[in-house]
């Protein structure tokens, strides 16, 4: 009886904690240093970008493998680059390891116009491509960069492109929003006006389409970067998937008028501030039970902390108020995703080189990686603070398996691996002690 109610304590206490927000970015410089794979790609004389050699048409190259410190199942790609004639342009695609194998590469986008002789595959054994959204069947660390170009003539100036941007995250951080926390979210006051233009105004054929590029072209105009919304637009267009609203899509052609951007994520109403306290601009996609479908520039937010936005949609959407609530689902409900945009010259902490969004400020016992496993995992926890750590494994009975871990641990995220050979397969609990605090959390050995 005695084990069983432990037992119960045990699996109730199992919280599913979830991964961060990861965002990583390469550089031309980066880039052009992990170059792994090379055909006909050079470093541009002034070295700010990556181009076709002189006398070729075509060529490509991938980098080296990416690494992130927390797995992930989503993922966020966008690029910035330019393709100056209807007839040159740049693909873009990752593929993603699982163990010792990798996937096929999987097409993400490309720029400017759909002249390629075959898109590519979009799906694998273990996930998808969901037209510019890496959806994955499981939790991933490792994946690589692809890039091909083609000019049509040699005479063409060659497309290049500058930046490679790749945000990671968990799907549970969607699903386990706290709600509370969000609406009590009051950022300070803070507004960037722009030169407003309903996206129906634009044109009659395709007003109710161009919610993403009419967007756009309002955080340009708040930075004083006059477009026309309609060539925006018409630029916009995929003719692959025959939509205006790829993510990636706007982000690059925003790099076109002089904008540093990466479609990322927003968990709270403080992070967006963040963004634009440090002078940037958020557009954000948002879904029901506002719009099925649509996406708005966040002007800022009043006295009161509540969001501003400039709503291309409405003919009244300058200065645009919703309710806090249904905009908060709105925007977080889908994800948080918003296409995040500094001036080129800027220096935004907000896309440094490599970033975890969400920082640990908390002790936390991560779920082990791999999970299920077979014969060994590793076990993770954060620390905000330096603390002796105790980490038990029991088994399913209550008993005592294993101690792997008894010492003094440093501030910040730490790994230890459990080698599980001579144990039995099973359900397993892992006991973390840290800060007079105590954590649980279920493994599965497989055998």
């Amino acid at each position: 009886m005695k084990y069983k109610t432990f037992t119960l304590l045990l699996i109730a206490s199992c919280l599913w904690a979830d991964y961060p927000d990861q965002h990583r970015v390469a550089r031309t410089t980066e880039m052009w240093g992990r170059i792994n794979s090379n055909s006909n790609i050079v470093l541009s004389e002034d070295s700010t970008a990556l181009m076709l050699a002189s006398g070729t048409n075509s060529g490509f190259f991938t980098l080296s493998p990416d690494t992130l410190p927390h797995p992930f199942d989503r993922g966020l790609p966008s690029w910035n680059g330019t393709a100056n004639n209807s007839s040159n342009g740049f693909k873009v695609a990752l593929r993603f390891k699982d163990g010792d194998d990798w996937s096929r590469w999987l097409t993400v986008g490309y720029w400017k116009d759909y002249n390629w002789s075959s898109y590519g595959s979009t799906s694998y054994s273990g996930g998808e491509i969901d037209i510019d959204y890496a959806v994955l069947d499981d939790f991933h660390t490792i994946w690589q960069w692809r890039v091909d170009f083609r000019r049509q003539s040699t005479g063409h100036p060659s497309p290049t492109i500058d930046k490679l941007s790749f945000f990671a995250s968990d799907q549970r951080t969607t699903d386990n929003l706290n709600y509370s926390s969000i609406l009590s979210d009051d950022p300070p006051e803070i507004f960037y006006p722009t030169s407003f233009v309903c996206q129906y105004n634009v044109d009659p054929e395709i007003g109710g389409s161009i919610c993403s590029p009419t967007s756009t072209v309002l955080a340009l105009r708040s930075y004083d970067i006059e477009v026309d919304a309609y060539d925006f637009a018409v630029d916009n267009y995929d003719d692959y998937w025959n939509l205006f609203g790829v993510w990636p899509r706007a982000v690059q052609n925003a790099s076109e008028h002089g904008l540093d951007g990466a479609v990322t994520r927003y968990r709270t109403w403080s992070q967006a501030y963040d963004t634009l306290a440090a002078g940037g601009r958020v557009v954000i996609s948002v879904g029901p039970p506002l719009y099925s479908g649509h996406l708005m520039m966040l002007a800022g937010f009043d006295a009161q902390g509540d969001p501003i936005v400039h709503d291309p949609a409405q003919q009244d959407g300058y200065a645009h108020e919703f309710n806090k609530s249904s905009l908060s689902h709105s925007w977080f409900d889908k994800g948080g995703v918003g296409y995040t945009f500094y001036l080129e010259d800027q220096d935004p902490l907000a896309l440094n080189d490599q970033q975890t969004i969400i920082a640990p400020d908390q002790t936390t016992l991560l779920q082990n990686f791999p999970n299920p496993f077979n014969p060994s995992t590793t076990i993770r926890f954060e620390l905000p603070s330096e603390s002796i750590v105790k980490i038990r494994v029991f088994d399913i009975e209550g008993r005592i398996a294993n101690q792997p871990v008894r010492g003094t641990f440093s501030a910040g995220t730490h790994e230890v691996k459990w080698n599980a050979q001579n144990f039995p397969a099973g359900v397993y609990v892992v006991q973390l002690e840290a800060n007079h605090e105590t954590f649980f959390r279920r493994i599965t050995l497989l055998k």
